[in-house]
């Protein structure tokens, strides 16, 4: 496994025109959402952090189309549906299950399938059709306490987020010094499938569903 991603990154380093793009967000009405639905989910449902970023990611991709693309070969693939690979730790590498169609499913759904797929991926049981395919990757290290990296793009796809850890920091709000619980969210982008204020445009749109969970219903 090692050699096998060794030759992928080290492909996609060479020959993937990486571009960065970061932004800080506002997790505290997130907290406070989670922290609600979690203390009245079913037995068994616990929704995480990172679950939300899986479902805002995967509505960004849906608002801002465009940038749910890769370059191949044969040119520029535009998807249609948000499949998201999420990168999960294994003994001696790591893989990228995928939650396919993200956008049409709710945090439990994505909660209970994504606990579903890291439980069997550390135990070496994935199918090949649950770890290839996806058109976007995220990669959370921020419970490892890391404030902020820059994640290698997981070819042929065309971006990879990469979200490091929550944490008090001060912010400004109208005029005034306050405090409030921040991550900061990395895009790594192919700069031949995606430009850079397309980019920026899947974070814009990205950003406020993180900070206001309730426009993920919409």
């Amino acid at each position: 496994m090692r050699k096998t991603i060794a030759r992928r990154l080290t492909a996609s380093k060479q020959t993937v025109p990486h571009f960065y793009l970061t932004v800080d967000v506002e997790l505290d009405n997130l907290l406070e959402v989670r922290k609600q639905i979690n203390a009245n989910a079913p037995e068994g449902v616990k929704v995480s952090v990172n679950d939300f970023v899986i479902k805002a990611a995967a509505m960004a991709l849906m608002r801002v189309p465009d940038a749910n693309a890769a370059y191949v070969d044969e040119g520029l693939l535009k998807f249609r549906s948000a499949d998201i690979s999420v990168a999960v730790a294994i003994p001696n590498g790591l893989i990228t299950p995928i939650i396919r169609a993200a956008h049409t499913k709710g945090l439990a759904d994505i909660s209970a399938e994504m606990a579903d797929l890291a439980k069997r991926a550390r135990e070496g049981k994935l199918q090949p059709m649950e770890f290839t395919g996806g058109t976007f990757s995220i990669s959370n290290l921020g419970m490892f306490g890391v404030k902020q990296f820059d994640a290698v793009i997981n070819p042929p796809q065309g971006a990879i987020l990469a979200v490091g850890a929550g944490e008090q920091r001060p912010v400004v709000k109208n005029g005034q010094l306050a405090v409030a619980t921040v991550m900061s969210c990395t895009l790594s982008v192919d700069h031949r499938a995606i430009d850079g204020a397309l980019g920026a445009q899947f974070l814009a749109a990205f950003k406020p569903m993180i900070e206001n969970p309730a426009l993920m219903l919409l």
